[in-house]
C-alpha cells in the first residue's frame, strides 16, 4: 500500500550527449527534500518514455510532437565528422559535406541528424548504434558524422573530429507532456532558464501571459519647508534682524572737527 505521506520524487530522462549534471546540482540545492532521478534513454525512445509516464520530463533531441509535448529549446549543437587521427581531413580546421563526397560514411540506425540524403558513400551495412559506428571508424572502415556531444561521449585516443560547417544540426530541449505541467516541472523550468531561487516568476506566481510586476518608483524627498536664502535678507533686514545700512556710512554721532 502506498504511503500518502511518501516523499515526492522527480524523474528526468536524458538522451546520450545531453548533460543534466549542472541542472541536477541546482535542483539538489533548491529542493533538497525532493530526490531527482536521472534516467538515460536512447534518443529514439525518449518520447515514448515520457508518454508512458516513466519520466516526468526529459532532455531530448528535437523535433517532438508539439500537439502532445511542451518543449523549451536549450541549445543547438555543432555537427562534426569523426575520423582517425592520421586521416587527411585532420589537416583542415573545418570541412564541408562536399569534402566527404568520396569518403565512406557510416549512417547508424540511431542517427539523430535526420538526413534527407546522408553524405559520402554508404557503408556496406548500416551499424545498429552510434557506438558500433565509432568502432568501424576506429577500424578504418569509414567516417561518422554526429552532433559534437556524441563525439565527446565516444571519445577515443585514436580518433578526433572536425566541424562540418554545412551539415544539419541537432537541438536539445527540455520536454514534458503538456497536460502534466506540475509544480515540480515548473521548478525545473525555472532552473534551466536560469531564474534565481527568489525570482518573482517562480511557480504559481504568474499566470501565462501576465507581465512581471514593476517595482514602485521611489519618491524624491519633498522640497517643502526648506527656506531658501534671499540676497540681502527679507524685507530689507539682515539675518540678525537689523536694518541694513548703506555701504560706506557709519552709525552714531558724527565726530567734531578739530
Amino acid at each position: 500500500m502506498t504511503d500518502p505521506e511518501e516523499t515526492p520524487s522527480f524523474r528526468l530522462a536524458y538522451v546520450p550527449g545531453a548533460t543534466p549534471a549542472k541542472w541536477a546540482r541546482i535542483w539538489h540545492e533548491r529542493l533538497p527534500g525532493v530526490p531527482l532521478d536521472l534516467v538515460q534513454v536512447p534518443a529514439a525512445e525518449a518520447a515514448g518514455t515520457l508518454r508512458a509516464g516513466a519520466a516526468d520530463a526529459g532532455l531530448v533531441r528535437l523535433p517532438v510532437d508539439r500537439t502532445y509535448f511542451s518543449a523549451i529549446p536549450l541549445y543547438t549543437e555543432s555537427t562534426v565528422v569523426m575520423v582517425p587521427k592520421d586521416h587527411l581531413i585532420t589537416a583542415a580546421d573545418e570541412v564541408t559535406l562536399a569534402d566527404l563526397a568520396d569518403e565512406t560514411v557510416c549512417h547508424p540506425l540511431d542517427d539523430v541528424l535526420g538526413w534527407d540524403t546522408p553524405p559520402g558513400e554508404p557503408a556496406f551495412e548500416r551499424p545498429a548504434t552510434t557506438a558500433d559506428a565509432v568502432e568501424l571508424v576506429a577500424a578504418g572502415v569509414g567516417l561518422l558524422v554526429v552532433p559534437q556531444s556524441l563525439a565527446r561521449l565516444h571519445h577515443r585516443r585514436d580518433l578526433t573530429y572536425r566541424t562540418v560547417v554545412d551539415a544539419p544540426q541537432s537541438a536539445v530541449a527540455l520536454c514534458w507532456p503538456e497536460d502534466a505541467t506540475t509544480d515540480l516541472v515548473e521548478d525545473l523550468i525555472g532552473i534551466v532558464r536560469g531564474r534565481t531561487a527568489n525570482s518573482t516568476r517562480g511557480r504559481g506566481t504568474l499566470q501565462p501571459g501576465q507581465p512581471e510586476p514593476t517595482p514602485p518608483k521611489r519618491k524624491r524627498p519633498e522640497a517643502a519647508g526648506r527656506r531658501q536664502p534671499t540676497a540681502g535678507g527679507v524685507g530689507g533686514r539682515t539675518r540678525q534682524g537689523r536694518s541694513a545700512a548703506p555701504k560706506g556710512t557709519r552709525k552714531g554721532r558724527p565726530r567734531r572737527g578739530s
